[in-house]
């Protein structure tokens, strides 16, 4: 039997050794959303404002069928795909992980960039810890603001934070939540609100492409 799919418990950074003066930093974390994985792309742009390339993937969902990839300037292939091929290979999904390129002054080819963004996402994974991915749905929350108080008090009782938010005539949350725990979680937030909070259960994720 083939193990089933893993997440990241908490994030990692690997540099490897310089490739023809080349520096490449592998960052992995964990990225229950679509939203998560590109919050994690920007927030390491902006650490490396100065790098010339920032490639990346990432897979959500229990099969990982949700990705995707970028070779962010790039030869095309030579980036995005070995490191989700990393991924896929672990069978690690909710995640995202992101390639960091200051360039040397010396061009690697082809075959040389695909060899040094893999061997970047290897390293990082590593030394990942890693663990049984949980199965999660999307609980989708709309309230009037009046209900605000009662359920910024639910959210900090459970130490949530959205992965996705909405305001306009009404508020919009969505919340990543091990399937588990739906049912006591949906339940006290009904009580806490007095029933007035709309609450939709969806599958995990959404199909981004490649």
């Amino acid at each position: 039997m083939e193990p089933g799919p893993v997440t990241v418990t908490r994030p990692v950074r690997v540099e490897i050794p310089k490739i023809k003066g080349s520096r490449f930093i592998a960052d992995l974390s964990q990225a229950g959303s679509a939203a998560d994985a590109d919050r994690f792309v920007a927030r390491v742009r902006e650490e490396f404002p100065d790098a010339r390339h920032h490639c990346f993937a990432w897979r959500v969902g229990r099969g990982g069928d949700t990705f995707r990839y970028s070779d962010d300037g790039e030869p095309s292939g030579t980036a995005g795909r070995p490191i989700l091929q990393h991924l896929e290979g672990g069978a690690v999904t909710d995640a995202v992980l992101v390639v960091t390129r200051y360039f040397g002054g010396t061009k690697l080819g082809v075959g040389g960039l695909i060899r040094a963004y893999g061997a970047a996402a290897a390293a990082v994974l590593a030394e990942a810890e890693l663990e049984p991915l949980i199965d999660r749905r999307d609980v989708v929350v709309r309230f009037d603001y009046p209900e605000s108080g009662a359920v910024s008090g639910f959210l900090s009782a459970h130490g949530l934070e959205p992965s996705a938010s909405r305001y306009g005539a009404e508020i919009e949350l969505v919340f990543a939540i091990p399937e588990s725990d739906v049912r006591g979680l949906v339940d006290d937030l009904r009580e806490r609100t007095g029933g007035r909070a709309q609450i939709e259960i969806r599958a995990h994720g959404g199909r981004a492409g490649s």
